[in-house]
């Protein structure tokens, strides 16, 4: 699993790349974390665009990072999902919370 990050104004954009599972799970919420920790952002978008695989503590890492950003007055929303992704992301119902679009 691999997280890189940009900022563009108050948005900050986390590009995730690989798998997230119970093995990675904690590197990247720490990894999340750091990036969060250097200034709350106004928006917040989780790319999954190169993510081949996802279990539940996907879902685990991002409603960490909504609350996170939640509290602070900011939003969060995900973008560019893959098929296997989105079947986790669809069985949570998590889509009640956040704005997710899938991988076109």
């Amino acid at each position: 699993m691999k997280l890189s990050s940009t900022r563009q104004g108050p948005k900050l954009i986390l590009r995730l790349s690989g798998e997230i599972d119970h093995h990675s799970a904690r590197e990247i919420m720490s990894a999340i974390d750091e990036r969060l920790e250097s200034g709350p952002p106004r928006d917040c978008v989780i790319d999954m665009e190169k993510v081949s695989f996802m279990d539940s503590s996907g879902i685990a890492i991002i409603l960490k990072t909504y609350r996170t950003v939640n509290a602070s007055g900011g939003r969060l929303w995900i973008e560019s999902v893959p098929a296997q992704p989105m079947r986790v992301l669809d069985a949570s119902g998590i889509d009640r919370l956040i704005k997710i679009s899938a991988l076109n």
